[in-house]
């Protein structure tokens, strides 16, 4: 007689499983020869090396010099090619497009508020009132983070993941940044709205929306779905490092230049964008591009739980439902929500915190964050996860979520406990303590953001169906965007300020 169990611990044992299965087969597809082969345990899933393209099986070689890996699709009996060294050969081309995308993204968020509101150019702007403008600014932003499902579907089923980016940048974020950065450009007696809107609430928005749906995905894609399976891991770190920079440069660059000529603040990402697209155009040889499956009413059957039982494909993880992927990433809300705290309540107690070295103020301890990340990046990426592959060991996927959430839950607890130095300094001596202190807490943030974060591009990654990798990673980016919005930010923002009241009346 079978055990009943409880909604979560039937929840539970799905995430366990999965993860058990992605641990013993990190292997989104297998040619017939692997099933058929008693040796599959023992084939390498990190080949960088000659030394180790010397005991990887004939079969899995080709002729190609610069891409000696070979594997064969079981599905439409594609034969792709990959480097022994993939990041060096072809994932660099992949991650610049990233980088500037970033870069351009988070240059405009952080000074389209201001421009639209004649901070920059008193004689030509918007004219919107600061509410407005941040309602403007909030609807692109919906749009962005909204629009890779589109993005997701165009590059799976129809027009593939290297045709999706060069569409995504050539026909909709470029065009939108030059609509942007023409309306900054006095001509006439009235402001070009229309121009405005077009750009930046419908192109620029959706072609980020596409990039991003597609990008990390295609980065993935140029690594062997066996033999370099481990090798995966340290991409995704590399793939949030390289984010963390791009927001770094743009948020801190954009604005400075901003302040002087908003015309030539905007004219950065249209240049930085076009140039990276170039170089990404340049090393299409060097890419493994596959054809879309062009499947979308019985992949989308299959990818919610539907249709099981005629379903073929013997690989475990292919079986893997959307639904169940979307559950697995819901365990990394508890650190988003964390994470929108930079934002909110870690500025509004900076503001009332002594400034250091005359311009190190609420706003700029933001940067520590992505140092931190870069740090952390570095080490674990590059570092901790190939040393524990070479000693064959692998942390739990969900004991990686785990260790995001107890830093993030530290972070909270040094804020709490700033705070109450803020307070008791203030009460004693009626002084600020440093903006300093403050520093432990985006460090944390920044260490737990490459458990957390990157090992959910990750297995949003892995587990998806092969035919929906793009529609697996929107999951992860649209639970990322409602997590930072208002309704469990804002519990947790209530709370902190509660305990603020407490110590004032203490």
């Amino acid at each position: 007689k079978k055990e009943k169990l409880t909604p979560f611990q039937s929840f539970t044992k799905l995430i366990s499983n999965k993860m058990e299965e992605e641990s013993e087969h990190p292997r989104p597809q297998q040619s017939s020869f692997l099933q058929k082969s008693s040796d599959i345990e023992h084939l390498q899933s990190d080949v960088s090396t000659e030394d180790q393209l010397a005991l990887v099986p004939d079969n899995f070689k080709s002729d190609d010099g610069n891409k000696p890996l070979k594997h064969v699709d079981e599905d439409t009996n594609e034969v792709f090619t990959y480097a022994l060294r993939p990041m060096r050969y072809a994932v660099g081309f992949i991650l610049l497009v990233e980088l500037m995308e970033r870069f351009s993204y988070y240059g405009i968020v952080y000074t389209e508020t201001s421009f639209l509101t004649g901070v920059y150019d008193d004689d030509w702007n918007a004219g919107m009132t600061a509410l407005e403008a941040s309602s403007y600014v909030s609807i692109g932003v919906a749009m962005a983070y909204s629009s890779p499902f589109c993005g997701a579907l165009l590059a799976d089923v129809f027009l593939g993941y290297y045709w999706s980016i060069v569409i995504g940048c050539v026909c909709f974020y470029i065009p939108g940044l030059l609509l942007i950065l023409f309306t900054t450009i006095p001509y006439g007696n009235d402001f070009n709205y229309l121009a405005l809107s077009f750009g930046a609430l419908i192109l620029w928005p959706v072609g980020t929306g596409i990039v991003k749906s597609v990008n990390n995905v295609f980065g993935a894609k140029q690594f062997h779905p066996i033999l370099q399976s481990r090798l995966i891991e340290s991409y995704y770190v590399s793939f949030y490092m390289v984010i963390n920079i791009g927001s770094l440069v743009g948020g801190f660059l954009i604005p400075i230049l901003a302040q002087h000529n908003i015309t030539l603040a905007y004219s950065l990402p249209v240049l930085m964008l076009m140039l990276a697209v170039i170089v990404f155009l340049s090393g299409t040889r060097r890419y493994c591009i596959s054809k879309p499956r062009g499947d979308l009413i019985p992949s989308n059957f299959r990818s919610c739980g539907l249709n099981r039982e005629t379903s073929k494909d013997p690989n475990p993880l292919s079986k893997t439902s959307l639904w169940s992927i979307l559950r697995v990433c819901i365990l990394t809300i508890p650190f988003n929500v964390v994470y929108s705290q930079q934002a909110t309540m870690f500025i509004v107690q900076g503001t009332v915190m002594r400034k250091e070295l005359g311009f190190l103020d609420a706003a700029s301890m933001n940067n520590v964050d992505a140092l931190a990340v870069l740090l952390f990046g570095t080490v674990i990426g590059q570092k901790f996860y190939p040393w524990l592959a070479r000693n064959n060991v692998k942390i739990a996927t969900t004991h990686k979520f785990a260790i995001g959430s107890a830093l993030g839950a530290l972070s909270i607890i040094w804020a709490l406990v700033v705070e109450h130095f803020i307070f008791k300094q203030y009460h004693e001596n009626q002084e600020q303590i440093s903006v300093l202190w403050q520093v432990p807490s985006y460090v944390l943030v920044g260490a737990g953001e490459i458990f957390a974060i990157s090992t959910a591009y990750e297995i949003a990654f892995t587990c998806s169906p092969p035919q929906k990798k793009s529609v697996g990673l929107r999951y992860q980016y649209f639970l990322y965007w409602r997590s930072t919005q208002r309704d469990m930010p804002g519990f947790v923002s209530y709370l902190f300020s509660m305990v603020s009241q407490c110590q004032w009346h203490s």
